[in-house]
């Protein structure tokens, strides 16, 4: 990594311009409801547009709708003839409650070691790491060893339709020559012991099912005697749903995640039983044991207009995730649980990704972890949730969540995504920035 500048006027490196950017990128309110009407997202693009800018790239915004817009630019490496790398992040982020909060969620509150809002690690974490990276690199003349395509994207937090979705679909020339990709959910540290820190880089993701389950009733007067209330069918349905304990079933990247871990704990560990395991695992934990077999989480419910009128219809809204190799599966335990009166529709679905844990992309972010902390072994993990990498799957493109963190023992990583008091370590982007570089002296 280039050393500081003497020049006042000249930004410091990568470590040091790292905070800011991540700070910049958190104030931008770019909150996604669902419906394209969060201010912020061409605010982003724009801001990250002039960022590289400043730095002699071209990089392109691409608008899907009126404010939907991404940022796209290509940063030529030293052999051009070699296959490109994708490193993507989505600049939108889930809406928070100011109120929740110790922090204000878009101020960027520096407090406790930890940089706080909305979007501090899921994913303005990244997007600013990113760009610190590439803006050094690039002002100090220092090329990749190939062509690397760096999209900053609207829309993942709904789907990814007017943002990755868009351009794979729109603009797939973009990525021409794009083998590989990096973005979101991994990299960061699990540590076992003062000998020992698992880094957790996500090679598959489990498919998604949103759906809206309707039931259709007889509406009434609420004073009257009512056999067929849509609500009450409904509100059954649901809670059996949200009640069922799918089977366990091992795919194959988390058996290679039980078994790292099995080694580094030192215990044989049965995926059937997994309560204890799990209990020692803090902040990783929820990933972890959601990633063991398919669920269901009801997450809204709507009917009626008024207290004494029965409605004629009720409705809810599931977040339904399957592993690798069982969607067929999870869709007939979800009509057998739910029963014949409830009638079920996505209102979005996308694939489970899975790959290998190898080849040279892998091996350069396992040495550049090792020379930045040296008790650091890379592992294989399932995440999930999912990320654009679904969408960029579809260009053949073999992705990987690697945006690398150092964290504390104690925090509750996990519960930082879409979570209240959402924040990540100062030192933990600084620790990134220099994996980063590493990393792409290396891909």
């Amino acid at each position: 990594m280039s050393q500081p500048s003497n020049d006042p006027g000249r930004p410091g490196t990568a470590e040091q311009e790292v905070v800011d950017l991540c700070r910049d990128l958190i104030r931008i309110d770019t909150s996604n409801y669902g419906d394209g009407s969060g201010p912020g997202e061409r605010a982003a693009a724009e801001y990250v547009a002039e960022k590289l800018a400043e730095v002699g790239l071209e990089p392109q915004i691409f608008e899907s709708e009126p404010g939907r817009a991404s940022t796209v630019a290509r940063i030529e490496g030293e052999d051009p003839s070699r296959p490109a790398l994708l490193i993507h992040g989505h600049t939108d982020v889930v809406p928070a409650n100011a109120s929740d909060w110790t922090h204000h969620p878009f101020s960027g509150e520096i407090a406790d070691g930890c940089l706080w809002g909305r979007g501090a690690v899921d994913m303005k974490d990244m997007d600013a790491m990113t760009l610190a990276v590439v803006r050094e690199r690039l002002r100090s003349g220092r090329k990749p060893p190939r062509d690397v395509v760096l999209a900053f994207l609207a829309d993942e937090e709904a789907g990814g339709k007017h943002g990755a979705r868009y351009l794979v679909d729109r603009h797939p020339d973009l990525f021409e020559g794009v083998t590989e990709a990096i973005s979101e959910v991994g990299g960061f540290s699990f540590t076992v012991n003062e000998n020992l820190r698992l880094y957790l880089i996500e090679t598959a993701q489990k498919g998604m099912h949103w759906m809206r389950l309707t039931v259709d009733g007889t509406a009434g007067h609420g004073s009257m005697t009512n056999n067929d209330n849509a609500i009450t069918e409904l509100c059954e349905a649901v809670a059996r749903l949200g009640r069922y304990t799918f089977p366990v079933r091992v795919t194959k990247t988390v058996r290679s995640f039980l078994d790292e871990l099995s080694d580094a704990l030192g215990t044989e560990l049965d995926p059937e039983n997994m309560e204890e395991t799990l209990a020692r695992l803090g902040g990783i934990a929820k990933i972890i044991g959601a990633t063991l077999q398919n669920t269901a989480a009801p997450t809204q419910l709507g009917a009626g207009y008024k207290v004494n009128v029965i409605p004629g219809q009720a409705t809810a809204h599931v977040d339904g995730r399957f592993l690798p190799g069982y969607e067929e599966e999870f869709l007939a335990d979800l009509d057998r649980i739910l029963g014949p009166r409830v009638r079920r529709e996505d209102i979005h679905a996308d694939k489970a990704l899975e790959t290998s844990f190898d080849g040279p992309l892998v091996a350069a972010m396992q040495s550049a972890l090792q020379a930045e902390d040296p008790v650091a072994r890379a592992v294989p993990y399932m995440l999930s949730g999912g990320t654009d990498a679904k969408s960029f799957d579809d260009l053949g493109i073999r992705g990987f969540g690697f945006a690398p963190l150092k964290l504390p023992p104690e925090l509750d990583f996990a519960g930082m995504f879409h979570g209240v008091d959402e924040r990540v370590p100062v030192d933990g982007l600084q620790f990134g920035v220099r994996v980063l570089d590493r990393f792409l002296d290396q891909c």
